[in-house]
């Protein structure tokens, strides 16, 4: 392999001839081995684009030259059109709040546009990564920059994903509406309920999850692009810097606004601290949810047996015919992540010192993984779970009929001690409540199939 030897601050590397990073890339990658995973490919597409709107603005502020922005512009739309995505060599955890990604991105840029104008790799003329691609910018504002484009972007589909389950449940509560089964508290048998109106419930959390995460994702289109270092903006002309953001906006098509405050929104990461929250709201209504199908269905002949999963894959290596509730054991296991995700996200925000939080790559890693796997999740999960749900309607008539929950109807006629006293004994005996009732009670037959009419208790 041929090589290529470059110089920074702190000595010399070599470098494979045909490679488009640098020196500061390579020691990146020497220094970062931590997961074995590369960064984010739409996080790298989208520093690309913050990349193309910085060159344009200082282009048109005068301070970059119309040759080399064009040329620099070329090559971001290479990149994020998918071409020398193999080349962004950074682990996705690093050291130094993302300049190696940064840099990774400006010494490839830098080294496709001298090509794009004629010139070898590793020269850096006339196009310096640190003097042109990186004019007007530092780490700690094009990395957040891009960091929340790429979150935003991945909180769309993830609420559209979480649309269509809500809407599955509500479909699933309509199909179910007039299926009455046996209602539980604190896994003990209460009083009927509709199986449809389980599955209302179901629909409503998710729905409040989405209106949650749908308000709190726009936060994230708000940017500190502009402040470079500290949020003071040294290094960049004003005129670059009252403008640069709306480049962003033309560029990347979308409503991304300039924060208020630029030193506010350099130090502090809360508005990721507030997605994750809402996104572990989230896990754990989905979790509980799955949890519930899980009870639902469990047996099937010797558990409660009132709705039927659809069998996606055998249960087991062993035990012939067992099929196990595998998708919504997944959501679980989906939720228990996104919680964890969630303490990683909030330490890291916390850890911020001063003018910088130096712990954003950990942090947005950790977000990105948690959008990604709710979003994912609830797509199996609908297609593979929710939508071939069906009930099983004889093995929820037969609890509610041999249930004791249902003398609660007898109690405000009979009182409370007496209705107890017949569910004792119902329990005790086998038999059940009616028999009792109609045995102790002194009312007639007709008044007790009147008041343990189940239709009649899913009212509320």
């Amino acid at each position: 392999m041929d090589f290529r030897v470059e110089r920074d601050s702190i000595g010399t590397k070599e470098i494979a001839k045909d490679a488009y990073y640098g020196v500061q890339s390579l020691r990146g990658y020497e220094n970062f081995r931590i997961t074995g995973l590369n960064v984010d490919e739409r996080f790298v597409k989208d520093l690309a684009i913050v990349k193309k709107a910085c060159a344009i603005a200082n282009m048109k502020a005068g301070e970059l030259k119309e040759e080399l922005a064009n040329a620099i512009v070329k090559a971001c739309d290479e990149v994020i059109a998918g071409q020398l995505i193999d080349q962004f060599i950074i682990d996705p955890i690093q050291g130094g709040a993302g300049t190696s990604l940064n840099m990774n991105m400006n010494e490839l840029i830098a080294n496709r546009a001298n090509e794009i104008l004629g010139h070898a790799k590793g020269e850096y003329y006339p196009i310096h990564p640190n003097d042109h691609v990186n004019m007007g910018q530092s780490t700690n504002d094009v990395i957040p920059t891009a960091g929340s484009v790429t979150a935003y972007k991945y909180l769309v589909t993830c609420v559209e994903q979480l649309k269509r389950l809500e809407a599955a449940f509500d479909e699933k509560s309509k199909e179910f509406a007039n299926i009455v089964k046996m209602g539980r508290t604190e896994m003990q048998d209460a009083v009927p309920i509709s199986l449809g109106a389980e599955f209302k419930a179901f629909s409503r959390a998710i729905g409040r999850d989405v209106k949650r995460i749908d308000a709190v994702k726009d936060e994230l289109l708000g940017v500190n692009l502009g402040g470079t270092a500290v949020g003071t903006g040294i290094t960049a002309s004003r005129k670059y810097m009252d403008t640069v953001v709306n480049e962003l906006s033309t560029v990347s098509g979308l409503d991304v606004y300039q924060v208020e405050d630029l030193i506010d929104g350099t130090q502090n990461l809360d508005k990721y601290s507030e997605v994750s929250s809402q996104l572990k709201t989230c896990a754990v209504n989905i979790s509980k949810i799955a949890g519930d199908l899980i009870l639902m269905s469990s047996g099937p002949r010797t558990g409660f047996g009132e709705i039927k999963l659809p069998s996606k894959q055998n249960g087991s290596s062993i035990m012939p015919g067992k099929v196990n509730p595998v998708m919504p054991e997944v959501m679980k296991q989906i939720a228990f992540q996104i919680m964890g995700n969630d303490l990683t996200i909030s330490m890291a925000v916390q850890s911020g010192q001063l003018e910088l939080n130096a712990f954003y790559p950990v942090l947005i890693y950790n977000l990105y993984q948690s959008i990604n796997i709710l979003s994912n999740g609830v797509d199996t999960f609908i297609n593979n779970c929710v939508l071939g749900i069906e009930p099983n309607v004889k093995r929820c008539k037969e609890l509610v009929e041999g249930s004791i929950g249902i003398v609660t109807a007898l109690a405000p006629v009979l009182g409370y001690e007496k209705a107890a006293a017949i569910a004792k004994k119902a329990l005790y005996t086998g038999k059940q409540v009616k028999e009792i009732a109609e045995e102790e009670s002194g009312l007639s037959t007709s008044e007790i199939v009147n008041l343990l009419n189940v239709e009649k208790m899913l009212t509320y």
